[in-house]
């Protein structure tokens, strides 16, 4: 065979491999629809990759406690204030008793009295201790309380500077370690009761002071708080 006759060959056969291919390629596309080839693309694509594990949101516990309580307890949580803009809060049972969306908060001790039997809030004030003389006032409200209830107290501000000390000794004869100690804006939370002995475990004071090394805010310390889960049954 003349080599111009070969050559001629192999073109006319390499020409008709590539029209076949192209056909065949032509009826792949029209038989296989376009969803399937594009989820194929994307499985290959996502060959070796790892899944992503997304934890279910934390489900919101009552006045934000991390962990819930029991079911046959009280979830409290108490907030003192921080700084001239941060209010003081006390929350009972998810129920918000004195704080700024309440609008019952105010600066000097703030304080909630609930019934332990229901579990329903019967009074809540506050007693401004820079200006006025409302130690009187504060040691009536207290003495005011029935047996069997929690009494809730956080300080906003300045609880200190006209705090009398009659009032800090009916304070202390509710337990309090602290309201001695009290100073010009110190952070204080107190829990206590009337007519019934809480356990000694759960919390029930803490303070923190003003200092001017130590201060978050400018010439206030840190909030102090205090959490926990009073039984519903005690003694």
């Amino acid at each position: 065979m003349r080599p111009g006759t070969t050559g001629t060959l192999k073109a006319v056969f390499f020409l008709f491999a590539s029209i076949c291919a192209w056909y065949s390629g032509y009826l792949l596309a029209e038989l296989i629809p376009e969803v399937s080839l594009s989820s194929a693309a994307y499985s290959i694509r996502n060959i070796g990759e790892r899944p992503v594990l997304k934890a279910p949101a934390p489900k919101r516990q009552k006045c934000d406690h991390w962990t819930p309580c029991p079911s046959d307890t009280y979830a409290y949580r108490l907030l003192s204030g921080g700084g001239r803009d941060k209010y003081a809060k006390i929350c009972f049972e998810d129920e918000l008793l004195i704080g700024e969306k309440t609008g019952n908060v105010g600066r000097g001790i703030n304080i909630a009295i609930v019934n332990y039997m229901t579990g329903k809030v019967t009074a809540t004030q506050y007693f401004d201790m820079f200006e006025g003389d409302n130690s009187g006032q504060m040691i009536n409200f207290i003495q005011s309380a029935p047996s069997k209830s929690l009494l809730f107290m956080v300080t906003h501000d300045d609880g200190a500077s006209r705090l009398k000390e009659d009032a800090k000794k009916v304070i202390e004869g509710l337990g309090s370690k602290h309201i001695r100690n009290i100073q010009f804006r110190s952070s204080w939370v107190f829990l206590t009761a009337k007519g019934l002995q809480l356990p000694e475990e759960i919390q029930r004071e803490s303070i923190n002071h003003s200092d001017s090394a130590r201060n978050r805010y400018s010439g206030w310390p840190a909030e102090v708080q205090i959490e926990g889960c009073i039984p519903k049954k005690t003694s």
